[in-house]
């Protein structure tokens, strides 16, 4: 391949919805512009002049011209966007999966932030941080009040620098205090475990640079532990994307060789592209790759693919290609309907622009864009149903969203209906012990989808949906 990915394929966390953006960086050589609108642009400079001149205060000219950048981006849709040098740097951060921390996932719990798990190997997992901890202060702040992600930037900081948190253990009924040093965490985007002889799960949380080889490592264990393996789940519930090559790659590693795995298609030349399954595709740096180190089974094991409505962009590439190529079972419910590539391309050496360039299409010619992926068969998220699906954001929620391109869109009626007695209900779960309120953990043996998903690979009945229906393409408001 002579342009070596010529769209080279970053799926980047969008700050909407849980919405998530693919996205590729690279430098486009802009070819013939048409004529720039000369009267706007100086009805454009004249504003500023006025805002700079007659405002009631001084204004830093620097953030008025940054907010108008922003502002004109903005109102494209929802997933283009201008990065400020702060912004940049987070956007980098959230694609490697790397970042300067103490090293835990958390969560809310009664105004505090509670450790979900610290990452293996990290600082606080070395200082005997526990899940289900409570942190009750950050250095000399209150917890309580504070949001999650105020929590999160009071943790992160520069590395080997510390921070002092005051830990509430319930189980132990003692408050203790802990310095621990920050330093480069590395996130874990893959899990897995043989759920019982024969059959195996593998949850991608998100694709990122390592997500690759650390799916590979996995697959590699899960086979060392059962070399016989009948079937295998593919979590990709709750997944918001991440780099495109990952995704490209991780289907790659179920897919015949050479097939198709995903196409975009936009203006450019460039963003006119199609993505095989073959190294040259996913490998942006070059080098081994490391799907060769996988065992030939992989191929021809039998695949159940999990997806929700938090399933989004790379998740819904890798769930597409498997179901078009009839690979794989899609079990669960509609995905979000993340289908259009963002480029990311650097104004300088802190700013840069995240511009919709195209739309992606699953290997039938299908676009996912405001629609998603539907399962071969929709499953609840419990034996009692999925009660609050309707009030979960998709990509047709969003404002100004982009069309799927393809045929017209219709408004379901009843959408607004099975909004409002999600919401009746969950004001009656509100009322509840929290306890009582949590969903059980992916992948854990109360987990009712992953259950279902073994007893399909296993030929055995599954309990299929009877509300689940797929949702159609809701008309955006002008």
């Amino acid at each position: 391949m002579g342009q070596k990915l010529k769209i080279a394929g970053w799926v980047a966390a969008g700050a909407l919805a849980g919405a998530m953006t693919t996205v590729s960086l690279q430098t486009v050589a802009r070819g013939a512009m048409a004529p720039l609108p000369l009267e706007e642009l100086q009805q454009l400079a004249a504003v500023f002049g006025m805002v700079k001149s007659d405002y009631v205060e001084p204004v830093d000219e620097k953030k008025l011209i940054s907010d108008a950048i922003s502002g004109m981006v903005a109102s494209l849709d929802p997933h283009s966007q201008y990065f400020d040098k702060k912004s940049f740097k987070e956007f980098r951060e959230g694609t490697t999966g790397r970042f300067v921390g103490v090293g835990i996932e958390i969560t809310q719990e009664d105004g505090l932030v509670k450790v979900v798990s610290p990452i293996e190997g990290s600082p606080a997992f070395r200082a005997g941080l526990k899940p289900g901890d409570l942190i009750t202060k950050i250095d000399d702040t209150a917890v309580k009040g504070l949001s999650l992600n105020d929590a999160v930037k009071r943790m992160r900081g520069e590395p080997n620098t510390k921070v002092d948190l005051t830990i509430f253990r319930k189980d132990e009924s003692r408050t203790f205090p802990v310095t621990i040093t920050r330093e480069e965490i590395r996130t874990q985007s893959v899990r897995g475990k043989v759920v019982e002889p024969g059959y195996a799960w593998i949850r991608l949380s998100q694709f990122q640079d390592r997500t690759v080889e650390d799916f590979v490592r996995k697959v590699e264990e899960v086979y060392k532990q059962d070399p016989n393996l009948k079937g295998l789940v593919l979590d990709l519930r709750n997944d918001p994307g991440g780099l495109l090559d990952a995704a490209v790659a991780v289907s790659s590693a179920f897919l015949p060789d050479g097939v198709t795995v995903v196409s975009t298609n936009g203006q450019l030349a460039d963003s006119k592209f199609t993505y095989k399954a073959a190294p040259e595709y996913y490998l942006r740096r070059g080098g081994v790759d490391p799907l060769k180190r996988l065992p030939a089974a992989l191929k021809t094991v039998p695949i159940v693919v999990l997806v929700n409505e938090g399933s989004a962009s790379a998740s819904e590439i890798v769930a597409g290609a498997l179901q078009d190529h009839k690979r794989a079972t899609i079990m669960g419910s509609q995905t979000f309907g993340k289908g259009s590539v963002q480029t990311v391309r650097p104004l300088g050496p802190d700013t840069g622009l995240k511009l919709t360039t195209a739309r992606y299409y699953t290997p039938s010619g299908n676009s996912i864009q405001a629609k998603g992926i539907v399962p071969d068969v929709m499953v609840d998220e419990t034996e009692e149903g999925s009660p609050f699906a309707a009030l979960r954001t998709r990509e047709a929620d969003l404002e100004k969203h982009l069309s799927s391109g393809q045929g017209p869109e219709v408004k379901d009626p009843a959408r607004e209906k099975a909004r409002e007695e999600a919401r009746k209900r969950l004001e009656e779960e509100a009322k509840k012990p929290v306890a009582e309120r949590r969903p059980p953990e992916f992948g854990s043996d109360k987990d009712f989808q992953l259950a279902q998903a073994v007893s399909q690979l296993k030929g055995g009945p599954v309990l299929v949906s009877k509300t689940l229906v797929e949702r159609p393409l809701e008309k955006k408001e002008n």
